[in-house]
């Protein structure tokens, strides 16, 4: 599905919303070992919606042994499958680049009592 189409900026703005509520959904997603959302974690690294309303997700972990890797890639996908308006959702695991707490969010960071300029 990973397109390389193009979208005009019309295309990119009626999807805008579709994108905002795949994004909400993602982030309804944990770590089981981390009190963050996936999102937030920083182990989504690309995010596509092509004009068919198919998502594309290139995501890691924050380890490659996570023991639970196949239930979080699988509710990731639920939700976004779930996500009025998608069609379908392709989800790519991949561990290059690794992971590492630069990737953390500001608000991964606040929940995790770490200073968030750093």
């Amino acid at each position: 599905m990973e397109s390389q189409e193009v979208l005009t900026p019309q295309d990119v703005k009626e999807l805008a919303p579709l994108y905002e509520d795949v994004v909400l959904a993602i982030k309804q997603v944990y770590d089981p070992e981390i009190p963050v959302n996936v999102y937030d974690l920083g182990l989504i690294y690309e995010l596509h919606i092509n004009k068919e309303h198919e998502v594309y997700i290139k995501m890691t972990f924050t380890a490659p042994t996570c023991p639970m890797a196949d239930e979080v890639v699988a509710d990731v996908q639920h939700n976004v499958e779930n996500t009025p308006g998608v069609k379908r959702c392709e989800i790519e695991l991949v561990f290059e680049p690794a992971w590492d707490q630069s990737m953390l969010s500001d608000e991964a960071r606040v929940a995790l009592g770490w200073d968030p300029e750093f």
